[in-house]
């Protein structure tokens, strides 16, 4: 009989009952393993899914081969950590809505040990961003501060790139799977970071990443940190909403400020008048950092 974790992989590859459904299922079965006895309106009850998703979910369930898949990732050198094995990290088991799996692709280690700090800022990032992170980075390198960031253009492009070219160590978190890098152009950077770095999701490789999915794996990126750093941002933007899961998980929240006319410090400026902390110097992110 599979252990736990074996279980809750070959669910996490099952369709039908999401994040919130799997939640359910682990607080209302003492044992696993009997998901297996269950029929499909029983665990529809459980779940709270529609009757089409939870049939979709026992046919899921009793024919997928997920032993396969386990085969095929261990081949192409991607790894998974589940939420009941020891090492997952501490800091993420403890945010609202935790991933229960995540596929990874590189430097394990990186997820243990060591002062982590997301940085993240506009798409759209302009010079500013770029001075301030090439002025800083390396300072936060020498201090062998993991930086976590989102693959994404603009400003995660450019604290992946400084921490690499500095000789740092650095996590990027992903709206998809493995195989569907977005965006495109950062196909590179992806794989280089596959090899020498860590690359993490929540979905698994062959899962192509679709809008919704971006906010949502910014909890990730905030929950994986001691802090959060942001450059620039519009308000109401995605750089905002991981801002709020900063602080809606306890974590600091530092921002760059920024000219009261540019638009891409309306965001940040914001953020430091409802009470984020205002970085003027990399010693005020060494202080908050214990560094």
């Amino acid at each position: 009989m599979k252990d736990r974790r074996h279980i809750l992989f070959h669910i996490h590859l099952c369709r039908g009952i999401g994040l919130k459904g799997t939640k359910r299922i682990l607080e209302s079965l003492q044992e696993l393993h009997s998901i297996f006895d269950l029929s499909p309106s029983t665990l529809q009850q459980i779940t709270h899914s529609t009757t089409v998703n939870s049939e979709l979910f026992y046919r899921d369930l009793h024919s997928f081969n997920s032993d396969r898949y386990k085969k095929l990732y261990s081949e192409n050198d991607i790894d998974w950590i589940t939420i009941m094995d020891e090492d997952y990290p501490a800091l993420l088991r403890n945010v609202y809505d935790p991933p229960f799996l995540l596929f990874l692709k590189g430097n394990r280690n990186l997820l243990h040990g060591r002062k982590k700090l997301a940085i993240i800022g506009s798409r759209n990032a302009t010079s500013y961003t770029e001075k301030i992170l090439r002025d800083m980075i390396p300072q936060l390198v020498k201090k062998e501060v993991v930086i976590v960031s989102g693959l994404a253009q603009g400003a995660d492009t450019v604290a992946h790139n400084e921490t690499i070219q500095s000789g740092g160590q650095t996590i990027g978190v992903l709206g998809g799977g493995f195989n569907h890098i977005y965006p495109k152009n950062n196909e590179g950077l992806a794989h280089h970071m596959m090899k020498h770095q860590l690359l993490l999701s929540e979905y698994p490789p062959y899962i192509k990443p679709e809008k919704w999915q971006f906010p949502f794996r910014n909890r990730i990126i905030s929950g994986l940190t001691d802090a959060v750093l942001v450059t620039e941002a519009r308000k109401k933007s995605g750089t905002f909403i991981t801002a709020d899961y900063a602080l809606n998980e306890g974590r600091e929240v530092l921002c760059i400020p920024g000219s009261i006319l540019e638009p891409l410090a309306e965001g940040t400026n914001s953020l430091i008048q409802e009470g984020a902390r205002m970085v003027l110097s990399i010693e005020d992110i060494f202080s908050e950092l214990g560094v």
